[in-house]
């Protein structure tokens, strides 16, 4: 039942018994059911849920995005008291970009490659509005200095490609409010976004909306976000509302036991004060509300043993070569002078923004890359001298989980077969032995030996993830490194695998490399925490020091950027800095200025600003 958002006003958008199916072989099957809601003026309405809850799919009924033959539409969709279902295809088009515009999760498929952000966000203009060129080009000016892009003329002409990420997302706000909408859909639009970016861009989303007076759709999974931004908030479950209200009602009066299990899931920034140990994720049955897992600190297990990786003066540089002969004309500085340990059974976060170098540090501790210059020691190795065999020996003791399982499991081989394969690589032991294992191991993860046939494609995101985990097991590693191993993953799903890495962690005395930008996750799994700003480490120490006592700059707007889950701080706009993070694009023969750290407690260093 849609409640009453504003006494007396009528709604922009108001959705009743929308129901959306998809043709499935002859028959229909319906993935959203009996949806009912309405979006007043100037208000933030939030629909929350997990991967196939049926919130995006609301979304692109309410555009009317779905293919024509493959999906129905049924119900009420009224913008501004004006039926959509009825409306032809050309009458449609003329609602879109216009009455109601949308941005999606990943503003790199959305936008044209092959044409200039300036004449993306100009086509929209000239399609709604009868303007000159001249204007249009005017207009999108302003548009790109109000989403506070940096030299919005000197840009006009630049590619998608020569954006960042956060950048990419703000052209795609400034194309949605080019033909001044009522209503803004906002899908996910920050899920693939550092913990910063993502902060400037809710900030940027409710400046506009007070300029604007626009409504918002705001669809997402991070309750964090939910309470930075909504008004009211819809939890969907499986292409149902099951509990909607004001957002105030919802995180501390909510009644469905779904709406508490995403509530529990959601890390706070904080929460370790008092804990000296990494601490599980409290997991709630979404079905009954019941407690499976207590949040409980995990038994320390890092002794004074010795480090197991060593890593000194870790320099990775990847040449930039131009003109005709491809002289090397410079180089990308991604990882300058790391130095770091890792001992058994701890678990070494590296935190920072995309293009710090926290993934080219890892890729080159396993040598995926190439490194230019330092020294590594794991377990008794040189990595840096190794020849081809020995590197294949060496990476029996160091394995890596991918953010992407999807694309790191092969689609055409069966999941019993990929898990398999490592350990039949290496010869160390018969077929049935490796099958044994396998089942043993998928069974450990939270999963089924009879999954074994099934492949990719049958598993849940987060089903793959722990795959992928069970492959890196079958070799019987002593370090692993985490590559944003649980950042793509929904809420409920990323409690569920960072318990699972914790409790692997105490059964085989795990050393865990954890590669991340979340910093509250970050906070509830790490022993020590290093901060990495282009491609240097700024900060290092113990969890507790590192974030109940930060001393770097950089550190300290992180931890300020993480959206943290109360709906009392809704109006509050942190003001984050919206400058790109620097280019670590440098001439050829720079030479980076030797760096020097302070101490601050034991173990814990910051770098000295210059």
């Amino acid at each position: 039942m849609a409640e009453d958002t504003m006494q007396g006003t009528a709604p922009v958008l108001s959705v009743r018994n929308l129901t959306t199916s998809f043709r499935i072989g002859d028959s229909w099957k319906s993935v959203v059911r009996d949806m009912s809601f309405d979006v007043a003026p100037r208000e933030t309405v939030a629909i929350v849920g997990e991967s196939g809850s049926g919130k995006s799919v609301t979304s692109l009924s309410i555009m009317q995005l779905l293919q024509k033959n493959f999906s129905r539409i049924e119900g009420s969709i009224k913008l501004n008291g004006r039926e959509l279902l009825t409306l032809e295809p050309e009458q449609m088009r003329q609602v879109r970009g216009n009455e109601v515009a949308m941005i999606f999760q990943e503003p790199m498929t959305s936008l044209n490659p092959i044409f200039p952000i300036g004449k993306q966000i100009s086509e929209a203009i000239l399609c709604h509005q009868n303007v000159s060129k001249a204007e249009a080009k005017a207009e999108v000016l302003r548009l790109l200095d109000k989403v506070r892009i940096p030299n919005a003329k000197g840009r006009f002409d630049e590619f998608p490609h020569q954006f960042s990420g956060g950048m990419r997302q703000r052209v795609m706000i400034a194309m949605a409010l080019a033909a001044k909408p009522k209503l803004l859909i906002a899908d996910e639009p920050t899920t693939a976004l550092d913990v910063t970016i993502q902060g400037q861009i809710l900030d940027l989303i409710k400046m506009l909306q007070d300029e604007e007076g626009m409504s918002v759709l705001f669809i997402t999974h991070d309750m964090g976000v939910v309470a930075e931004i909504a008004d009211r908030t819809l939890v969907m479950l499986r292409g149902e509302m099951v509990e909607s209200g004001t957002t105030d009602d919802i995180f501390n009066r909510g009644k469905h036991p779904y709406t508490r299990a995403l509530l529990s899931a959601v890390p706070k920034l904080g929460s370790m004060k008092g804990h000296d140990c990494p601490l599980r994720f409290p997991v709630i049955d979404i079905k009954t509300g019941d407690t499976i897992t207590e949040e409980e600190e995990v038994t320390d297990t890092v002794g004074s043993s010795r480090p197991i990786l060593e890593v000194k003066n870790l320099t990775t540089r990847f040449d930039i070569r131009a003109g005709i002969l491809g002289r090397k004309a410079g180089a990308v500085h991604a990882v300058e002078n790391v130095s770091f340990d890792l001992r058994p059974g701890e678990t070494l976060s590296l935190v920072g923004e995309s293009g710090c170098g926290k993934s080219t540090t890892g890729r080159s501790i396993t040598r995926l890359v190439q490194p230019t210059s330092g020294s590594i020691a794991l377990d008794g190795y040189n990595v840096m001298g190794l020849d081809n065999g020995d590197l294949r020996r060496m990476r029996r003791t160091i394995q890596m989980v991918f953010q992407d399982p999807f694309a790191s499991l092969d689609p055409r081989m069966s999941v019993g077969a990929a898990v398999m394969e490592p350990y039949l690589e290496h010869n160390l032991g018969t077929k049935q032995q490796a099958r044994e294992k396998a089942a043993d191991l998928l069974d450990r993860v939270g999963l089924s030996a009879d999954m074994m046939r099934r492949y990719p494609h049958e598993f849940s995101g987060g089903q793959r993830q722990r795959v992928a985990i069970a492959r890196t097991l079958m070799l019987d590693p002593k370090v692993i490194v985490a590559d944003e191993a649980v950042s793509a993953l929904d809420v409920s799903i990323k409690a569920q695998v960072c318990n699972l890495l914790l409790d692997l962690q105490q059964s085989f005395n795990l050393a865990y490399l954890f590669i991340s930008h979340d910093m509250a996750v970050v906070e509830r799994v790490s022993h020590r925490v290093a901060v990495m700003y282009l491609g240097e480490i700024v900060e290092i120490g113990p969890r507790q020091a590192v974030f109940e006592n930060p001393q770097h700059p950089y550190t300290k707007k992180l931890m300020a950027a993480v959206p943290v889950p109360d709906p009392a701080r809704r109006h509050i706009a942190r003001n984050i800095s919206s400058d790109e993070i620097k280019s670590p694009v440098r001439p050829l023969g720079f030479e980076p200025p030797k760096r020097e750290y302070r101490e601050i407690s034991a173990g814990h260093l910051v770098q000295v600003s210059e």
